[in-house]
């Protein structure tokens, strides 16, 4: 009872708040650090039609409460297919629009009617608003990623360290300028890891649920993300491997069942638009009688690409997982299910994507495809952290140093003039193996220092400097880029208080 309890002097209590709930405040002050940060360096611009749909699709949700997209055949940007009754439809699930719904709310309502904002320039502040919300979901994977390590055992410094290692040199930074869909399905994939392997012990009938409800979703967002679904549910299955009774194969037959109703509705969005639930909506001919979305590709092109060509090679854009294929011995003595997963993705990927007809992924800097595996192949180094080899430390080092420079250097200017003048594309839209997108952007840089840029969006791709250029106030743009910083540098040194209060 209360009075039997023994009276603590007030200047031994102990006021500090509780572990979990000070580690949860970091994982928040990370994720605003983060999102801060990136909306400071985001393009703000949907640049190929794989970033347009989405902007179309939430701008279509916010007024018109539907997914049809008629602006874009209006525009002459259309890739998709008329139902039915004659209505345009994106060749994509509504996922990734739905999920952006907020930012573009943010753009239409907020950032268009801004004084200093000219009205016929609405749209580009629509644009700049849902293209923000990529860098809000790179620091939510970013932010789970911490929540992960710290469940392998990590301290929150070691677990801080590897999180800054994802957050800024591996193409999850790249990304969070880009409107792709990697971002996305690199938090859905995360978050699911957290929820379903992030104890390496017997996965709760709640957690199993939620696991499988955020699987599902991402099916949505692009279906081929199925394939890593797969992957989770073979991961479940090597975890409940050892377990008898009830339990035994109890979260691997909830990924099934709740998946499985996941991918059947979108089999049922396919019939009622299509009449043909295996109609996903892509049109047949595209881009001078090319199919980019088709998967008919020599699989050596795409493997040789992916793993060696200068604009694509994993190991170039992503150093860090480098690091973490040395660490799945190690994690795999502490968390199998995990491993399987970080160790199983990318491979997985990089044999499916190799097959696809646009395997490099349209315009674009990097291995666009194997982004959310590579995030995942980073997860091991928290395993090396622990009880560190001699090699590691420098190797440590190296890897976040290039990491960072390699995603520097991609997001400084825009790609976009170099990939035209220098051939992305040779014949009929086939990826020139030789494009090396890092000495193109070194170029513009060197031209940019010297010259100013002559069109809307040229030069250093930045949206405060694309939205000036189009006739917005500078004193405005200025303000709320300030804003950004000012709010980046407070997080910063908030986080880095609680980091080095609990060292």
């Amino acid at each position: 009872m209360p009075t039997l309890l023994r009276q603590e002097s007030p200047s031994v209590v102990d006021t500090r708040p509780s572990e979990p709930v000070s580690l949860m405040r970091t994982a928040i002050l990370l994720f605003l650090f983060l999102n801060f940060l990136y909306l400071l360096v985001s393009p703000g611009r949907a640049r190929s039609i794989d970033e347009i749909d989405p902007v179309f699709q939430s701008e279509s949700l916010l007024l018109r409460h539907s997914t049809a997209i008629p602006q874009a055949v209006k525009l002459g940007v259309y890739f998709g297919k008329r139902d039915q009754h004659g209505v345009a439809r994106s060749a994509w699930p509504f996922g990734h629009a739905v999920l952006a719904l907020p930012w573009a709310a943010i753009g239409n309502y907020m950032l268009a009617r801004i004084p200093g904002i000219p009205k016929q320039n609405s749209d580009l502040a629509q644009m700049v608003g849902t293209c923000w919300s990529s860098a809000t979901y790179s620091a939510l994977a970013v932010a789970a990623s911490f929540l992960l390590f710290l469940k392998l055992g990590n301290s929150r410094r070691s677990a801080l360290k590897c999180s800054l290692l994802v957050g800024f040199s591996t193409p999850l930074f790249l990304y969070s300028g880009w409107l792709f869909s990697e971002p996305v399905t690199t938090a859905l994939f995360v978050i699911a890891a957290l929820v379903l392997f992030g104890s390496g012990k017997e996965i709760s009938l709640s957690r199993a649920v939620l696991g499988s409800l955020v699987l599902g979703f991402s099916i949505h967002v692009r279906p081929a993300n199925l394939f890593t679904v797969l992957i989770f549910i073979a991961a479940a299955l090597v975890l409940e491997q050892s377990q008898v009774g009830a339990l035994r194969y109890r979260t691997a037959m909830v990924l099934v069942a709740i998946i499985g109703i996941s991918g059947a509705l979108y089999l049922a969005r396919n019939y009622v638009f299509f009449g043909n639930p295996f109609d996903f909506g892509v049109p047949t001919v595209v881009e001078n009688g090319k199919n980019p979305d088709t998967w008919h590709n020599p699989f050596w092109r795409g493997a040789v690409g992916f793993l060696f060509s200068p604009g694509k090679s994993a190991f170039l854009f992503c150093p860090p997982a480098i690091l973490g294929m040395s660490g799945l011995p190690r994690l795999w003595r502490r968390n199998r299910a995990l491993t399987m997963l970080a160790a199983a993705t990318t491979p997985a990927n990089l044999v499916l994507y190799s097959f696809r007809t646009q395997w490099d992924g349209g315009y674009c800097i990097g291995p666009r495809y194997l982004v959310p595996g590579l995030v995942l192949l980073c997860l091991p180094i928290a395993a090396l952290l622990q009880e560190p080899p001699r090699w590691f430390r420098p190797a440590f080092w190296i890897t976040a140093i290039v990491g960072f420079l390699v995603q520097a250097i991609s997001l400084s200017t825009n790609v976009l003039e170099d990939m035209v003048r220098n051939h992305y594309y040779v014949g009929n839209f086939q990826y020139r193996m030789s494009y090396s997108p890092l000495s193109g952007q070194l170029r513009l840089i060197w031209k940019y220092l010297h010259v100013s840029p002559t069109v809307v969006g040229g030069g250093w791709d930045r949206w405060f400097l694309m939205l000036h250029a189009a006739g917005a106030n500078s004193s405005v743009l200025a303000g709320i880029a300030c804003l950004m910083l000012a709010a980046a540098l407070v997080l910063g040194f908030q986080l880095w208080g609680l980091v080095r209060d609990a060292s």
